[in-house]
């Protein structure tokens, strides 16, 4: 009797955490029963104040808010009437140097990570980087801001950080058909599917006008060539989005392809490619999506042209050679 009270009063206690833990399953009849189990459990722990403890530690640990479910999902809106909007101008070409340094915030996914680190390491003087290393979310994506919510995470970074460029890399938990935070009335079919690409692009196109109302460069890591084909169609699909969502933005956004920098000769996956020396190295994980540290070093390379492209960020060492 003892153990299963204080399984009860375990249960009311964790009630919040396990509601979310059940809303943060994939779809499906699993998840629809776990909600239907936690979510009257979380409102009796609720109620009868049982949920404060958790609240508690979560304060103490500095995790407070934790259980929050969030799926809202908070992108600068259109202008409604009047002619269609315009692409906003490029940002102005401003000259950086050790003595005013450009600042540099990267984020994302999992696939960020090792890259993130390639570009922090090989920055130069011309580059702080902000944030503390590379922001990456193992994970998370656009598809489930219940999980992750990246739109007011980005947010809030740039307010917080003020940084002159962005680099951000998401897409690699993306390739399901199940999304929340969906607008109120709006439904999506399957992955790929029309409405499934209208809302993806919707959220693609909103980071992106968040970063550059910000008034920051972005620099937006496509996803790279798979050993698994499937997987690779599908991010495929993910790239066609991001890449023309680029387009739109010149000289606001770029967009740096992945995929032919790591396809084989033959157009296939490989693990091993040749770097500046021409050795070769190992470049992608063995679990055929993640990199190498050689890989994020060729990733890096990409995405500093393209910071170089937006910035003057030699400029500085011409004049300290006089």
């Amino acid at each position: 009797m003892i153990a299963v009270l204080a399984l009860a009063l375990g249960t009311l206690l964790n009630a919040p955490g396990l509601h979310k833990a059940a809303f943060n399953q994939p779809a499906g009849k699993e998840r629809d029963l776990a909600l239907a189990l936690t979510g009257p459990l979380a409102t009796v722990s609720h109620t009868l104040r049982f949920d404060r403890p958790r609240k508690g530690l979560q304060s103490v640990l500095g995790r407070s808010g934790e259980d929050r479910i969030d799926t809202a999902i908070v992108i600068p809106a259109p202008p409604k009437g009047g002619p269609k909007p315009t692409a906003p101008p490029p940002l102005r070409r401003l000259a950086f140097g050790p003595t005013k340094r450009m600042r540099l915030w990267v984020a994302g996914d999992s696939l960020v990570i090792v890259p993130g680190w390639a570009i922090i390491r090989a920055a130069g003087r011309a580059i702080r980087p902000v944030g503390g290393g590379p922001d990456g979310h193992v994970a998370t994506g656009l598809e489930r801001p219940d999980v992750f919510n990246w739109f007011t995470h980005v947010a809030d970074e740039l307010r917080m950080l003020k940084p002159n460029a962005v680099v951000l890399d998401f897409g690699g938990n993306d390739d399901h058909s199940y999304m929340t935070g969906l607008p109120k009335g709006v439904t999506i079919d399957g992955f790929g599917s029309p409405s499934w690409t209208s809302e993806y692009r919707r959220r693609v196109g909103g980071i992106m006008d968040t970063v550059s109302r910000g008034h920051a460069f972005l620099v937006w890591i496509g996803l790279p060539i798979t050993r698994d084909e499937a997987q690779t169609r599908r991010f495929d699909t993910i790239n066609a989005i991001v890449e023309s969502e680029a387009r739109k933005r010149p000289g606001r956004v770029a967009f740096v392809d992945t995929y032919a920098t790591f396809a084989s000769d033959t157009g296939g996956f490989t693990p091993y490619l040749q770097d500046v020396n021409g050795n070769q190295v190992l470049v992608r994980s063995p679990d055929g999506v993640h990199f190498e540290p050689a890989g994020g070093a060729m990733i890096a390379r990409l995405v500093l042209h393209r910071l170089n492209e937006a910035y003057d960020l030699t400029s500085w060492r011409k004049k300290a050679a006089r």
